[in-house]
Order: C-alpha cells, then sequence, then structure tokens
C-alpha cells in the first residue's frame, strides 16, 4: 500500500504538469491541434473519483466495524456515516465540475 502511495505522490506533480502547459497556449495550440489540457482534466477527475471511492469504502468499513462492535450505537453512527458519505461525494462532483470547466465545456 506505500509502494501504491509513493507511485502516486510522484505521478502528481506530472499530472500538474501536463494540465500547466495548456494554459496560455491558444494559439500554438489551435495551430498544434491540440493540448494535453483535456487529458490532465481527465486525469484529475478520475483521480478524484478513485480518492472519493476509497474514501467511501474506508467509512462505510469503519461504519460496519462500529455497528458490529456496538449495535446498541447503529443509529448514530448510520446517521453521521451518511453524512460524511455525503461530504465525500460532494468533493468528486466538485473535482467533476472544475474538470468540465478547465475543459471550457460550461
Amino acid at each position: 500500500m506505500r509502494r501504491f502511495f509513493k507511485y502516486l505522490l510522484a505521478t502528481i506533480p506530472m499530472i500538474l504538469l501536463l494540465v500547466s502547459t495548456g494554459y496560455g497556449q491558444e494559439e500554438a495550440a489551435a495551430s498544434a491541434g491540440g493540448s494535453f489540457l483535456p487529458l490532465g482534466s481527465g486525469l484529475a477527475i478520475g483521480l478524484a473519483a478513485l480518492g472519493g471511492g476509497v474514501g467511501q469504502g474506508l467509512a462505510i468499513w469503519g461504519g460496519l466495524i462500529g455497528i458490529a462492535r456496538n449495535p446498541g450505537a447503529s443509529g448514530r453512527i448510520s446517521t453521521y456515516l451518511i453524512v460524511g458519505l455525503a461530504f465525500v461525494e460532494s468533493l468528486v462532483i466538485y473535482a467533476f465540475v472544475i474538470a468540465f470547466l478547465l475543459q471550457g465545456k460550461i
């Protein structure tokens, strides 16, 4: 698992470099046939969805462990779990909107 995070941290600067090459090059991109901005925004939404999915999985796992240890607290745990999952999902939706804004589709 640590190896995965090392590779992830190594690829984030490369992704940011790909996204930043698209700024200020509208004329050159039009003559060259495109830029890396769609690729960068696609990778950004992919990473956001991956992070949101992992976060939701860990939250559900923790909630189920808590309910298994103390079944009497299942109502309170479920309430906090649903609110937390809504916050995680909203972050993924924000990343989706930002990716579309970067592409100029909205």
